[in-house]
């Protein structure tokens, strides 16, 4: 027996109940991990919510680190008490403790404590699809961050630094400007006192930037086209303020031959050698000091719901981790 938050339906965050839960056996290929640390991501709440739309009951959670206890027969790369961490694809973080298939997992090397782990797996490889498969930032590159303060986007400025990049990112509030900028952002414009499309031509001399990373979605879409330079890309990965409804390709056309890209990390690390190259990617560049994981709160896993209030009212800097 085991603890997890479980949904019987969509809503807000009253539907989340913290319940016990049957645990068995590692089956073949999988070991039963411990959890130590969970992260908490806005793909969760859109998964509450409904706005993508989930089979029920279910545990929700798409990424945390642990403690191997068990193994299931067929698995010889992975040894009991060895640290482990997983994002993307495997829903079901939100407990105790769980089941899950090896060849999902990661292992943490030494450098890199657990909260830190579960704080960084599921953004900083968003982060690396983004800046790496999505559109390739080049050293010279002035792009555009949404919500630079958050999750991942301190990550994302940090890294984009890393990478000989100037950064513009747009926050909600003076506090967040200057978490922005103590993170990389050169330009943090503060969109409730600034328009920040017409801040960014301002900064570009009236170019645009070559692409934007648009994570607010239905509220600043149509401002982050007017961002980008001719043939630029919008990448929409998220809907803080609802999904950006369905634009027409002559749209495109019209607005100066721009591409859109609507990613998933999923679809990234469903390949285990990508998965394992953006992970180490990841490492490498944490291990270096170049990017620095910011764990701004934390909640006891059973409180969630008021950590998923918090994320959705914008409450929130950096990661937050759910302790069990």
């Amino acid at each position: 027996m085991t603890k997890a938050i479980r949904i019987y339906e969509h809503g807000g965050p009253e539907v989340l109940k913290w319940e016990d839960v049957e645990l068995g056996d590692p089956g073949e290929g999988e070991v039963q991990l411990k959890h130590t640390a969970v992260g908490l991501n806005f793909i969760d709440c859109y998964q509450r919510s409904g706005l993508y739309p989930m089979d029920l009951p279910l545990t929700l959670g798409t990424e945390a680190a642990g403690v191997i206890e068990a193994i299931g027969s067929g698995v010889t790369d992975l040894s009991v008490g060895q640290r482990v961490t997983y994002a993307g694809g495997q829903i079901g973080s939100y407990c105790e403790a769980r089941n899950i298939p090896a060849n999902v997992l990661v292992a943490i090397p030494d450098s890199i404590e657990d909260q830190t782990a579960a704080a960084m797996m599921l953004k900083g490889m968003t982060a690396h699809m983004l800046m790496f498969k999505c559109y390739a930032v080049q050293p010279g590159d002035t792009i555009l961050v949404h919500a630079a303060a958050g999750g991942v986007g301190t990550i994302m400025c940090q890294w984009a630094n890393a990478l000989g990049a100037t950064v513009i990112g747009t926050v909600g509030s003076a506090e967040k400007a200057a978490k922005a900028k103590a993170h990389g952002c050169h330009h943090p414009i503060n969109y409730s006192e600034e328009d920040f499309a017409e801040r960014v031509q301002e900064i570009t001399d009236g170019k645009g930037v070559p692409v934007v990373y648009e994570s607010i979605g239905k509220d600043t879409y149509e401002k982050s086209m007017d961002c980008l330079e001719n043939f630029g890309m919008l990448v929409n990965f998220g809907n803080a303020s609802g999904a950006i409804p369905a634009i027409e390709p002559l749209e495109l056309m019209r607005r100066g031959s721009l591409a859109l890209s609507r990613p998933t990390l999923f679809n990234y690390t469903s390949d285990p050698a990508m998965r394992q190259t953006a992970a180490q990617a990841l490492f490498d560049i944490v291990a270096s000091g170049k990017v620095k994981i910011e764990i701004g709160q934390t909640f006891p896993l059973a409180d969630v719901a008021a950590a998923h209030t918090a994320l959705e009212s914008r409450q929130t800097t950096g990661s937050t981790v759910l302790i069990p």
